[in-house]
């Protein structure tokens, strides 16, 4: 089977409020963004979540974008930057490294391609991760509530739950972590707080975190050590 997905990403002003998103369907997509990002970093960044989101899967992948950067950076640059040690011909070092090198780590094993679709051409699938991770950075912009999408729910998985990496979204801003319970609504503080009647265990609540690189670096690193997903870390410090 074939998933296609579109990726895509928005920076109001480029750089300024961002937002990325990839988009299956209205029942499967997932986004996310910072205070201040450029369009690229945005684009790159919805491409690793929707690897990362998918990574429990054995399914061929088709990713539709509708930049001609991500995509050449993916399929034609990125072998060539590796072996320089992440340098480009000129022996300058290559932009948004970070981000590259989390997707290189994603690709190993996995099967997919990319197709360039032109934007803001009524394309059903562009427009929907489009209009998505523009309603993200717009969010941004308002600092109102961020709307991140169910993550990858695919009909007939039943009640498999989401792998939990797909709910950690790295940040590539130095500005303020953000830390938000959905579904149902509730404080950080109140995890330890069991509504009444209600047996501990009984309900569970997604957190949505909010991660500079470098934060996300040092929580990846302490998963690595311990030989565990970085989700259950962040259970645990919680």
């Amino acid at each position: 089977m074939t998933i296609r997905a579109a990726a895509d990403g928005s920076a109001l002003g480029n750089p300024g409020p961002a937002g990325w998103a990839w988009y299956v369907d209205d029942t499967c997509w997932a986004a996310g963004g910072w205070k201040h990002a450029t369009n690229n970093q945005a684009e790159l960044t919805a491409v690793l979540q929707f690897f990362r989101a998918t990574a429990h899967l054995d399914d061929d992948l088709l990713i539709l974008c509708d930049s001609q950067y991500v995509i050449n950076c993916v399929t034609k640059w990125l072998p060539g930057w590796k072996r320089k040690g992440w340098r480009k011909a000129d022996g300058k070092p290559v932009m948004n490294v970070e981000l590259l090198q989390e997707i290189d780590a994603e690709l190993p094993g996995r099967r997919y391609r990319f197709e360039w679709v032109k934007g803001h051409a009524n394309h059903p699938l562009n427009e929907a991760a489009d209009a998505r991770a523009r309603a993200v950075s717009e969010a941004y912009q308002r600092r109102a509530t961020v709307p991140v999408g169910p993550g990858f729910v695919r009909a007939g998985d039943g009640a498999v739950e989401r792998p939990a990496e797909t709910r950690l979204f790295a940040a590539r801003s130095e500005e303020a972590i953000t830390v938000a319970a959905v579904a149902p609504p509730a404080s950080l503080f109140d995890f330890d707080e069991p509504s009444s009647g209600q047996s501990d265990g009984a309900d569970t609540i997604d957190v949505i975190v909010t991660l500079s690189a470098a934060e996300f670096e040092r929580l990846a690193a302490r998963a690595r050590t311990r030989g565990v997903r970085p989700a259950q870390v962040l259970r645990d410090l919680i």
